[in-house]
């Protein structure tokens, strides 16, 4: 079965792709359609539920552990890398979540092609090979490597000097190999549960971002130290890997897929889509502040350092409830309206981050940031769906807004880095990074207006 098809199984099927409350009134009804249309599908037994096991193992090790890379953030400007600035250093998650996010433009159409297998071999091994080599890197040492040409020749005898690079490349091409394919493979053996089993597989992203903090901050900071310590996560990684590998199976069930030229050109004709776009790029380049910053801010402000190392726990464990939270309220508000509360409301908690002194702001700071944060991150493929008027286009629809927000990623951390500076001045990014995701989140605002323009055409001919 095709990711694109596998996503749109999980999805909603509109008539009326302009008419958004219509739209998302109809979001239950395209599982009891599919159900009928793919009633061979077991729902269920070992065979399935495994599969879900070692998918949500997928999500638990992929984004998962890219969401925990604020504790090197902190690791790397205080001890390993102190005589490099944030903004250099940050560039080594930026790179890892902007690959992990566009290389699934590949792994979609070989997942397609019936490559599922290779993608997951290939993908953790990567992953695994990432983590050990980067066990082997020395204080003080972070080398850029021009070209993949050089990447190969200097990884291969594990240089020391290519360590970091390889923790930013190498993983988050593994990662872009196996996200997107672990989940569509979900859709192969559920059909009235699907979407159950989707959102419990993906809230494996949430639980392994409170999980790889608590072992990482143990670890790192710990008696164990650097080098031990990302070999003992890399083990722990690796081992999640191999049993996820060995519990996931396809049914081999191929569906046409859509070529992405003819969508794009339909995209760029569409101003909703267009502002859906250009909002979700600009509120994400605010977005990943707090994920890369806030336990660096908490150490920098001479709060007790074992507290610190908690307060990414405490934003993803309010993530996960958000996550799992936003589908059963998005039901009755709407999800464009639950995606503008959740974005502005991000905004102003990264502005207040300016505010940051003690355990009780931080406390706040993490509890509000992730609950909306979590909320924002499972309703963008649902807005995605809701303008999308034929659901055979979702796959490449998504897409080409991950090609878009993958930049956010990319530039987020390096930003924050260069306006904090070697003197820690945390109101300065702060304040831009929250300016900037609130105007991201007036596109979303002003999507609503001309929705509700249309609505009232559509009432008053």
């Amino acid at each position: 079965m095709s990711m694109k098809s596998a996503i749109h199984d999980t999805s909603t099927t509109n008539k009326k792709s302009d008419d958004l409350e219509d739209l998302v009134g109809h979001m239950s009804s395209s599982n009891s359609q599919t159900a009928c249309s793919e009633s061979g599908l077991p729902d269920g037994g070992f065979r399935a539920w495994g599969t879900a096991f070692g998918c949500f193992l997928m999500q638990f090790c992929g984004f998962g552990y890219i969401s925990s890379f604020g504790v090197y953030q902190d690791y790397y400007t205080r001890i390993y890398l102190a005589n490099y600035p944030p903004s250099t250093i940050s560039w080594i998650g930026a790179l890892t979540a902007f690959l992990a996010v566009n290389v699934t433009l590949i792994s979609g159409p070989l997942y397609d092609r019936g490559w599922f297998y290779r993608l997951m071999i290939v993908g953790s091994l990567l992953q695994s090979i990432s983590l050990f080599a980067l066990s082997f890197a020395k204080p003080g040492q972070f080398y850029l490597v021009s070209s993949p040409t050089n990447l190969v020749i200097d990884v291969l005898p594990i240089r020391c000097d290519q360590a970091f690079m390889v923790q930013g490349v190498l993983a988050g091409i593994g990662m872009g190999l196996t996200y997107a394919p672990s989940i569509a493979v979900v859709s192969q053996h559920f059909s009235k549960k699907r979407t159950l089993v989707m959102s419990l597989v993906t809230s494996g992203t949430p639980l392994g971002s409170m999980v790889h903090p608590i072992m990482l901050n143990r670890l790192l900071n710990g008696t164990v130290g650097f080098a031990r310590g990302v070999r003992a996560s890399a083990g722990f990684v690796s081992a999640l890997l191999l049993i996820a590998c060995l519990f996931m199976r396809t049914r081999g069930l191929p569906v046409p897929t859509v070529g992405y030229t003819a969508v794009v050109r339909k995209c760029s004709r569409e101003v909703l889509f267009i502002l859906m776009t250009i909002g979700s790029t600009l509120f994400q380049i605010g977005f990943f502040f707090p994920l890369f910053y806030l336990q660096l801010d908490s150490a920098k402000h001479d709060i007790d350092i074992n507290f610190s190392f908690y307060s990414l726990v405490i934003l993803n464990a309010a993530c996960f409830i958000g996550r799992c939270t936003a589908g059963i309220i998005a039901t009755y508000i709407g999800v464009l309206n639950f995606m503008i509360a959740s974005t502005v409301a991000c905004s102003a908690v990264i502005i207040s981050m300016i505010t940051l002194s003690d355990v009780a702001s931080v406390v706040a700071i993490g509890l509000l940031y992730g609950y909306f944060s979590g909320i924002f991150t499972a309703l963008w493929v649902p807005l995605v769906t809701v303008f999308t008027p034929d659901l055979s286009e979702l796959g490449a629809r998504m897409g080409i807004c991950f090609a878009f927000t993958a930049f956010s990623g990319l530039v987020s951390g390096p930003i924050s880095g260069a306006l904090l500076g070697s003197q820690y001045r945390w109101w300065i990014p702060s304040l831009v990074s929250g300016i900037i995701s609130l105007v991201g989140s007036s596109m979303f605002v002003v999507m609503r207006l001309m929705l509700y323009r249309r609505e009232r055409k559509g009432n008053h001919p």
